[in-house]
């Protein structure tokens, strides 16, 4: 057994969710010291647990998503499987589900059948589409959410086939807003003794996703302009964040925003007087037509691609300039501030004899830090949770000669 960590120790966890958006949520709970018990199905388990498995090491999409939480096998098709179910749950703060719409009340675990043995219990629902609307009933994936809460257009590039991306930007989205939704409604249930249904979707997490710049869009009623730049404001205050290639064709980008700023950030670069002399000395002339933005884009590219982006980046940092490279995922792993912080960490896996990077923890809480192990082996846990249930070791035993567990 581990010691007790992180600000959620006391909060009881149980989840009959798979893939990622399903179970994120509660290993970020884990994380944060919650008793998560993830229930799997007797003998394969979370179907995740085979998906992207490399060579001598464990499943990289299961290990990401489960990490910390108790695995107990539960066959929920049998009434002995779901009299655990409801044991488990009269003992639990927060309840996870991400079955297809229709199929926990089917099988015995719905909001409402679960609220009767627990009262106070906090019911989290994550599906494809949402509770309502004409598709409600159907399933979803990441890449279904991708492409219609609009993140496709909003990276693409002009003249080229919108496309989702590899990144799963729809689960972990919906994943973190049904952590956070889920909390919200715990410590409504902890003052008022009443708990209730929290409903998050895929679709929704991207509508979400989309901020200000949907807003915009709503109110424009048009579609924003997408590329490698985005200009805002009046000619008066306006205000550029764009992308350009180094000489070595290495992506760097920088956000301003007034015409100072663009002084400023030219000037530290080297570029005012050749962009003074094209007539770019003051970056509100762009806002006046699409052909002066695209002219100063491309001389700019120029300009870039004369120099290294290290020394670019760090000539815009010096000047009080918002810049950054714009990572590989490889190099954003290994970005100085990714380290320093702990977003990436290492995590010793004494069964393959070997110490691995892993996420750590995008939360720094100053009282009680977060802590993170491993993903459970299947059913690793029966005995115990079972054993704190008041099962003899006798009746776990003929539990899973039965299959029950």
């Amino acid at each position: 057994m581990t010691e007790p960590h992180g600000p959620l120790q006391g909060v009881k966890v149980v989840a009959c969710s798979t893939a990622q958006a399903g179970t994120v949520p509660y290993m970020l709970m884990a994380d944060l010291g919650a008793e998560v018990i993830k229930i799997e199905v007797p003998e394969g388990g979370d179907n995740s647990r085979g998906s992207t498995v490399l060579p001598g090491l464990p499943s990289t999409y299961f290990e990401t998503n489960n990490r910390g939480v108790k695995s107990v096998t539960l066959n929920l098709k049998t009434e002995e499987g779901r009299e655990i179910l409801r044991k488990l749950v009269a003992q639990a703060d927060i309840f996870g589900q991400n079955f297809r719409p229709g199929a926990a009340e089917k099988n015995g675990f719905g909001y409402e059948e679960l609220r009767k043995v627990n009262p106070r219990l906090v019911y989290i629902s994550i599906s494809g589409y949402g509770p309502n609307g004409p598709n409600a009933h159907l399933p979803g994936t990441d890449s279904m959410a991708q492409a219609l809460g609009g993140i496709a257009e909003a990276y693409s590039t002009p003249g080229q086939p919108l496309r989702t991306g590899i990144v799963s930007v729809a689960d972990e989205t919906c994943a973190i807003l049904a952590f956070g939704g889920a909390l919200a409604a715990l410590t409504h249930a902890r003052a008022t003794g009443v708990g209730q249904k929290v409903d998050c979707s895929l679709l929704g997490g991207q509508i979400r996703l989309m901020g200000w710049t949907l807003t915009t869009t709503m109110w424009r009623n048009r579609n924003p302009v997408t590329g490698q730049a985005r200009v805002t404001g009046t000619p008066d205050r306006p205000g550029l964040s764009a992308s350009f290639n180094d000489r070595d064709g290495k992506p760097l980008v920088f956000q301003l925003n007034g015409g100072r700023a663009w002084k400023t950030a030219i000037t530290s670069l080297g570029f005012y007087e050749a962009l003074e002399r094209a007539g770019f000395g003051d970056l509100g002339v762009i806002i006046t037509s699409d052909e002066r933005r695209e002219t100063l884009l491309r001389t700019l590219d120029e300009l870039f691609a004369t120099g290294r982006r290290d020394d670019w980046v760090a000539r815009l940092r010096a000047a009080d300039i918002v810049a950054a490279p714009i990572n590989t995922l490889l190099e954003a792993s290994n970005d100085p501030d990714v380290i320093a912080n702990g977003y990436v960490a290492e995590v010793e896996y004494a069964k393959y004899g070997k110490t691995l990077k892993v996420h750590g923890t995008p939360w720094q809480f100053s009282e009680t830090p977060a802590q993170f192990g491993i993903a459970p082996e299947l059913g690793a846990h029966n005995d115990e949770v079972l054993g704190g249930l008041g099962y003899t070791g006798e009746q776990i035993k003929e539990l899973r000669e039965r299959k029950i567990i």
